[in-house]
């Protein structure tokens, strides 16, 4: 390999959300954390470069985005995920895909509103919609012979007329699922006749560890296209999540706009500088450094699902079709979800995000980062085999 994913490297000094607050928020300061969706690899030497040449220019005042955010963006998703001919007007600005939900939430609703989520699924959708104070709408995904699909008849059941969006999250987190076309298809026929909206997250849609091909749920037909809000950042594949910049694509002029009121009234429309550099960079210069980093992560989920397999049966590993967060069902350690937490972190020492977080269908799951050095990897699952071996003796 070109580039490095294996040397480990020291994050406490850095403020890290993952790292630095480990004992005051767990209790236990030698905690191996393994929970956000923060990888623990450098971010492409690319990118550092762009920021470092940006850096030493000593004026950092308000900054427009460049031809090449957005070019590099454009032809980016028209390469990597087969959407071709999206419009620079279509893309707007937002400090993060979680304000995102946020923004399209007070953009095409109004206060007690319903929006659907599908759980288990990412949390901050729920947290988005509750403080919004609009009306939660769980359309759980179910589990057919072992693999999560969607459920249309119960989700076209459950829409009525207060009803104005889904959240969909495609790759899903934390089940692992790549939608494959003919799945979303399902889903904008719903949609389409129920008349609701799609907001589609679509944050590690660069990260496809399987074999389906990611499909933007927008380029499913010209309805889709005009019904749907794609979000999108440079965040998890590039580990970038610091400079808090991220788009929304979205080709209907009316949603748009109606979408930038909401940026605007919320005196959100100002991009970080480096978070400018850093987009054009990474679509631009990015694409050998991701090459490496899926084969990286196919071989840490393989390293997983082995180890497991072989030195701590019983424990189930979904498949890991994308997204860097394996999904692991943990019902045969016998224990409820409060004891199942306590024991992650006080026997095995690891910080994980425990299944019951992503809603219902989460109990007695534990959702790992593999996002790591191997080496780190290796010692987070020896301390969970010593932790079962010790409950099961």
């Amino acid at each position: 390999m070109v580039y490095d994913f294996d040397t480990v490297i020291d994050r406490i000094p850095t403020s890290s959300t993952k790292w630095s607050t480990r004992k005051d928020r767990t209790g236990v300061a030698d905690i191996l954390p393994m929970w956000i969706a923060d990888m623990d690899f450098a971010s492409p030497p690319e990118v550092v470069h762009a920021i470092k040449e940006r850096a030493a220019h000593p004026l950092y005042g308000y900054t427009v985005r460049t031809d090449g955010y957005y070019n590099g963006l454009i032809n980016w998703m028209a390469k990597r995920q087969g959407w071709k001919g999206i419009n620079r007007d279509w893309i707007l600005f937002s400090p993060g895909v979680v304000a995102g939900f946020s923004f399209a939430i007070q953009a095409y609703s109004q206060p007690g509103d319903k929006v659907v989520i599908q759980p288990p699924t990412y949390y901050p959708m729920k947290n988005s919609i509750l403080n919004n104070g609009r009306q939660l709408v769980d359309n759980p995904l179910k589990l057919v012979n072992g693999n999560y699909e969607m459920d249309y008849e119960d989700l076209e059941k459950k829409i009525d007329s207060r009803t104005k969006m889904i959240i969909l999250c495609s790759p899903h987190n934390p089940v692992g699922r790549v939608w494959k076309r003919a799945e979303l298809e399902q889903l904008v026929k719903v949609c389409e006749k129920k008349d609701i909206l799609i907001i589609s997250d679509e944050i590690h849609s660069d990260l496809i560890l399987g074999k389906i091909k990611h499909t933007p749920t927008a380029i499913i037909s010209e309805e889709a296209m005009q019904r749907t809000v794609t979000l999108v950042a440079t965040s998890k594949t590039f580990n970038l999540a610091g400079l808090t910049n991220a788009s929304a694509i979205i080709p209907n002029k009316k949603l748009r706009d109606a979408y930038q009121n909401v940026v605007t009234n919320n005196s959100t429309h100002n991009t970080n500088i480096f978070g400018i550099v850093a987009q054009e960079a990474a679509y631009t210069k990015g694409e050998a450094w991701l090459e490496e980093l899926l084969v990286y992560l196919r071989g840490n989920f393989k390293y997983l699902e082995d180890f497991i397999k072989e030195k701590i049966p019983g424990l189930k590993v979904y498949p890991l079709e994308g997204t860097y967060l394996a999904w692991i069902d943990c019902t045969t350690l016998g224990m409820d979800d409060v004891a199942l937490k306590e024991f992650m972190r006080k026997k095995a020492k690891l910080w994980l995000d425990e299944g019951t977080m992503f809603g219902s269908g989460g109990s007695m799951f534990m959702r790992i980062n593999i996002a790591c050095p191997r080496s780190v990897l290796k010692q987070a699952l020896e301390r969970l085999e010593k932790a079962v071996k010790a409950l099961r003796a």
